[in-house]
């Protein structure tokens, strides 16, 4: 059937972009000699997960345990949980996990990696770690330089734990292409700081994953990073087109609803609310609104009840009727997708398949 027969609000997703955009990421990462591993917070969906590993992603990327259980549980394996977990309870799912797939896990205080330890001996299991370090996003991470070194060390002589390497996020470059140039020349230095103060203490650094969508095109630019972890990109969305990542054709994400009311002079409703496109504002640009309407550009979608989403179309152009059904490019595609249950496939308008959104929800 044709994506306009679909009862809305729905999300889908048109694979020929995706495709392109997968294809894209992997050229890249060959062209400077970088390992893929890509997050999956952005699509939680096994299939996708597939269809990068088969593009030559090294591994995946997780947030939580909640994400590597379900990943793992579809066959996936080489999983770094980039998150500093934290809770017996977690820590427990997480050792299970170790006994039978690769797992590597990134923390940035000593604290943790004895809880880990204790996790990992408790059942006989064996985890591989990352220190992390910021690198100016100023989120998590140590200070690059001696108290990486240290941690690392301690690491070195905790049951069950081997350190692999260092890893930090680049969210800091952001926003124009001359700010996020200015940024990852910055990023490059402390990387760089990090490095020095393990090859002073003559400790073997396997591993350096950085990355980001928006620093991604930026790759060869940070030297000695070994591999990236970007998310976004496999479907895009507003903040990277804002960001000149991507165009607005390299959006494959786009939800799907339709106008119920246009009794108010100046204002069409839309189906689609918070509960449908998230409620996170737009990063960059204009940094305003909360949507683009693919079919009329010129109607604002400016504010975002529950289930409603409000369009100023007192200066559009367009004609909007009750029943007529728009797409909506989202400003941040990862809180979008975990409201939906499935995401529906498209190819040429019509509606191939459906993949479940296997890891929505999946906060622990």
């Amino acid at each position: 059937m044709n994506y306009h027969e679909l009862s809305t609000p729905a999300l889908t997703v048109d694979l020929d972009i995706l495709e392109r955009n997968l294809d894209r990421m992997a050229a890249l990462c060959r062209k400077h000699g970088l390992g893929l591993r890509p997050h999956i917070k952005t699509h939680k969906t096994p299939e996708l997960a597939r269809l990068q590993v088969e593009r030559g992603a090294v591994g995946l990327t997780v947030a939580k345990v909640g994400e590597a259980e379900v990943m793992a549980g579809a066959g996936l394996d080489d999983l770094l949980v980039a998150f500093p977990i934290w809770g017996a309870e977690n820590l427990r799912r997480l050792a299970a996990l170790t006994r039978n797939h690769r797992i590597i896990l990134s923390l940035d205080d000593r604290a943790t990696a004895q809880e880990l330890s204790r996790a990992m001996s408790a059942q006989g299991a064996h985890i591989g770690v990352l220190v992390e370090f910021d690198s100016g996003l100023r989120r998590c991470g140590l200070e690059p330089g001696a108290a990486c070194v240290e941690l690392a060390q301690q690491i070195t002589r905790l049951p069950g734990l081997t350190f692999r390497g260092l890893m930090t996020y680049s969210g800091n470059i952001w926003g124009t292409e001359e700010e996020r140039m200015g940024e990852a020349e910055r990023v490059a230095e402390r990387v760089q700081r990090a490095l020095a103060a393990f090859e002073e203490a003559r400790l073997p650094v396997e591993i350096v994953s950085g990355g980001s969508t928006p620093s991604a095109p930026l790759a060869g630019k940070i030297p000695r990073i070994t591999e990236i972890r970007p998310g976004t990109y496999v479907y895009n969305d507003l903040n990277t087109f804002y960001q000149g990542v991507c165009q607005l054709e390299d959006c494959a994400a786009r939800v799907v609803a339709t106008v119920v009311s246009t009794a108010v002079l100046g204002r069409a409703m839309i189906d689609a609310g918070s509960k449908t496109l998230s409620s996170d504002a737009l990063g960059s640009g204009p940094k305003s609104g909360h949507g683009y309407v693919v079919e009329a550009p010129d109607a604002k979608l400016i504010k975002l009840n529950e289930e409603h989403g409000h369009l100023d179309i007192s200066n559009s152009a367009h004609r909007f009727q009750v029943g007529e059904v728009v797409t909506v490019i989202p400003n941040h595609v990862c809180t979008c997708v975990n409201m939906h249950d499935e995401v529906f496939l498209i190819r040429k308008e019509e509606v191939v398949g459906c993949w479940r959104v296997a890891a929505r929800g999946k906060i622990r």
